[in-house]
Formats: C-alpha cells, sequence, structure tokens
C-alpha cells in the first residue's frame, strides 16, 4: 500500500481508504492500516462480546476480528469478504468488511462534521464524512468502536487516580481534540493531576486562533504554555497544528505533546521532524501527566 503522504510534513492532508459494507462506503486512515487480507475463518471466542468474530493467526500473530456489520447494527457478517488489519493505540484488530474501493487523498478542511446526514448509530461511531463525486463516506471511529467492545482499551483514568493527591498548578494549558468524550477525559484527568488552567478546543484550527489571538493580545505566556494535541482532526490535524507552532518565532519555544491513537514509529519520527517535543499513545493518560509535568517545570 503505498503511504508515501505519511512521510509528507504537516500538510494537512491525510489519505483514506474507502470500504464498502453493506453496498454503502466508509472510510477509514491510511495511517491507521498494517495491512489487507482476504477473509480467513476465525475460532470463535467464548462469552465474547456480539461483535468480536473471534481470533486468526496470521504470520504467528494472534489478531481479533472484529464484525465492523454487527458494531453498525447491520446485520451479521458472513465468511468471504476481506479484513483490514489495523494498528492504533498499541492493539493490532482485524474489521471484517465486504471489499475495498480505493485510497483518497483529501485536506482535513474537505471533511464534514456528522450530523443529520448518516444515521443516529452511524454518527455515533463516526468522526467525519467526505463528500466524493456522486456519494458520501462515513469515516468510522474505530477508536469508540474498540473501546465500546473492550472499555480496558480507553484511557487508563486509574493511573491518574495512583498518583494520589497533588498540588495546584496554573501553568495554561492549549488542549486539542475533536473527541468530545475524550477532550472532556483529558480535561478531567489533568484537573485532578492538579492542573486548573486549561483551554479546549475541537480541532488544530481552534488551537491555532487561540494563539493567533494572545499573540495579538500579548497574552501568550498567560495563557499558552504548553501544547496538547490529538493527530486526527478536522479543519487543521495536529501536525499541521505542530508545524505552525513550532516554525513561528514567538510560539517555538512552546512545548507540544502530540497525544494520539496513532503514535506509532512511523508517525514519531514525522512528529520529531515537525518539532514536537513529546509523543504519546492514547491509552497513557498517566504518562501523559507525567510528560506534561517535566516539560513545564523546566519552563517555570
Amino acid at each position: 500500500m503505498d503511504t508515501k503522504i505519511l512521510l509528507e510534513n504537516g500538510t494537512n492532508e491525510l489519505e483514506v481508504l474507502e470500504f464498502k459494507l453493506d453496498g454503502n462506503a466508509y472510510g477509514i486512515n491510511v495511517a491507521k492500516i498494517k495491512e489487507i487480507i482476504t477473509y480467513q475463518p476465525v475460532t470463535p471466542v467464548p462469552n465474547a462480546h456480539p461483535s468480536v468474530e473471534g481470533i486468526f493467526m496470521p504470520r504467528d500473530t494472534m489478531i481479533t476480528a472484529i464484525d465492523l456489520k454487527n458494531c453498525l447494527q447491520r446485520g451479521t457478517a458472513q465468511p468471504g469478504g476481506l479484513f483490514i488489519i489495523t494498528s492504533f493505540n498499541k492493539l493490532d484488530i482485524a474489521f471484517h468488511v465486504d471489499s475495498v474501493v480505493g485510497i483518497h487523498r483529501v485536506s482535513w478542511r474537505d471533511i464534514i462534521k456528522p450530523g443529520s446526514t448518516v444515521s443516529t448509530t452511524e454518527e455515533g461511531v463516526s468522526t467525519g464524512i467526505i463528500k466524493f463525486e456522486d456519494r458520501l463516506i462515513i469515516i468510522l471511529d474505530f477508536e469508540k468502536i474498540v473501546t465500546d467492545i473492550n472499555p480496558e482499551t480507553g484511557l487508563k483514568l486509574t493511573d491518574i487516580e495512583e498518583m494520589g493527591e497533588r498540588h495546584r498548578n496554573d501553568v495554561p494549558i492549549l488542549i486539542a481534540e475533536d473527541s468530545p468524550l475524550l477532550n472532556k477525559l483529558i480535561v478531567d484527568s489533568l484537573h485532578k493531576a492538579g492542573y486548573a488552567n486549561l483551554i479546549h478546543t475541537e480541532n488544530g484550527q481552534q488551537a491555532y486562533d487561540v494563539i493567533q489571538e494572545c499573540k495579538k493580545e500579548g497574552t501568550l505566556k498567560e495563557h499558552v504554555q504548553c501544547v496538547i494535541t490529538d493527530i486526527e482532526m478536522p479543519l487543521m490535524d495536529g501536525h499541521r497544528l505542530t508545524k505552525l507552532i513550532k516554525s513561528d518565532e514567538e510560539t517555538k519555544d512552546i512545548p507540544v505533546v502530540i497525544f494520539s491513537s496513532l503514535v506509532n514509529d512511523e508517525m514519531k519520527r514525522k512528529g520529531a521532524s515537525l518539532g514536537a517535543n513529546a509523543q504519546l499513545s492514547k491509552p497513557e493518560i498517566g504518562n501523559l501527566v507525567r510528560t506534561v509535568d517535566e516539560l513545564v517545570l523546566n519552563l517555570n
């Protein structure tokens, strides 16, 4: 699979793999995909979630197969089709689909937030919609799908509780995260960790607008001394935001922490080339707090 876009820096673009399921068009960020293989029989797991088809072992690696049709309440998958094997949040998971259409290169600015154009079921697990030629491609929130099946794969909030009581810290932190649930969980976790001065935004563009406004008013240090950003976000992604911050003389010294399900070796190289100070996978909320501690203590 051609993923050369992963080698480019801060383009605010992504590649989306379009696939078919029950005659409908869906999409997944190519950065999440390890490989696509033809369907192979799986071994059912006793007492598993209804959306878990079973397990199989391509190349001696155990993979959990997810019935995506079941997740979207569109019935049950039948033998055949393809497995899209993904890697995010330090998990390798196969999603059962009918067929693959192709790869489209799009700007994050062209991705529409889900709304009345999709059903209630799909809206709950959709991060955005692409209008392509004569159809709409619904980009699914695979992290939410997996977390709904197994909540233990989500943010490990127990890591925060294990830190015990902490002193209040007024260092201003700017957060860019498009998932309302994750945005709230990150804010709540930082509050529990003592960080009380937080600005949270829904995407990189909103976060960048805050920085620009603070620059204009001369209040940057009072409002932004650290940035925590997701990678996948509408309008402006986290890599583009990082590039803009680090290429500006007034903001280049602000620590940027990339906190994303997409953090792997390849994406770490990209983030490092853009100047990110730290990059963490989303389950590691405890490590996020410790990393922020190290970065802001060095500034104060």
